[in-house]
């Protein structure tokens, strides 16, 4: 793991590399609690095992990288990863972008405005239509809220909650010390003319019980090259309730050698 200088920011990244000379892979977490570590265990492994080099990284605020007070609009997201990639001399050729819930809708809005960086998209159980930008300002709000006025961290670290408790200050300070949730307010639901935009293959991977899905499957009726996989019995938490399936789709559409799914 390391601190990489990109764009006026140290973010945490980490490499894996893979047994073959083929475009990188790029995970992109989700918003708040989350952070490169959920992909390490699901998908990072059995995607490098397969041959595909792998990079990790903390997006600005979380986990380990750093947290300004400002940027955290879905431009500023697609500026930090070009940097990113330009740091580690990973922009020659496009990349294959996989991003989890708010990380599909930095996959696909990069797509959308710098689409020389994309090979292809895989998007699980991403946030694409509706109104999901209010609803979701409003659950960070409150959240906000409740992390400002209970003291959470406090309460947890005097219980020996450490670990929880790091996190949970790691939540507050980005709720309520930088711009995310204006930043995400200003944001808007994508449209059909966005997806009739889309050039590159895109793979959707949802929870047959998610709330998102009707969203997806727009995405598949106006994405010029789009499939979707519905996993079943799962809702919001394909990446950790159905990894074997997700793994699969993933290295299908990525290209694999039979038996890579295995861990």
């Amino acid at each position: 793991m390391a601190l990489t200088p990109a764009g006026g920011l140290r973010l945490h990244t980490q490499w894996l590399p893979g047994r073959d000379d083929g475009s990188t892979v790029v995970f992109l977490h989700g918003l708040v609690m989350d952070n490169l570590s959920s992909f390490y265990c699901t998908l990072a492994g059995p995607v490098s095992r397969a041959g595909h080099p792998v990079l990790l990284y903390d997006q600005r605020g979380h986990g380990r990288s750093d947290r300004p007070p400002g940027g955290y609009d879905r431009d500023t997201a697609v500026a930090d990863l070009a940097a990113l990639l330009a740091a580690l001399g990973l922009d020659r050729r496009p990349v294959h972008l996989v991003g989890n819930s708010y990380g599909g809708v930095l996959a696909l809005h990069t797509a959308l405005v710098r689409p020389d960086l994309v090979a292809s998209l895989v998007l699980i159980d991403a946030q694409l239509t509706g109104d999901w930008v209010e609803k979701m300002t409003d659950t960070l709000s409150v959240a906000a809220l409740g992390l400002e006025h209970r003291r959470l961290p406090e309460q947890l670290a005097a219980l020996g909650r450490r670990k929880e408790a790091r996190l949970t200050a790691g939540a507050d300070a980005l709720l309520n010390r930088t711009t995310l949730i204006e930043d995400l307010a200003a944001g808007a639901a994508f449209t059909a003319r966005d997806f009739a935009r889309l050039r590159h293959p895109v793979l959707a991977v949802y929870g047959e019980h998610s709330e998102l899905l009707p969203g997806a499957r727009d995405l598949a009726a106006g994405a010029p090259d789009c499939a979707l996989r519905v996993l079943p019995g799962v809702g919001h938490t394909v990446l950790n309730e159905a990894t074997d399936g997700l793994c699969a789709a993933v290295l299908e559409r990525l290209g694999a050698p039979a038996g890579a799914v295995a861990r």
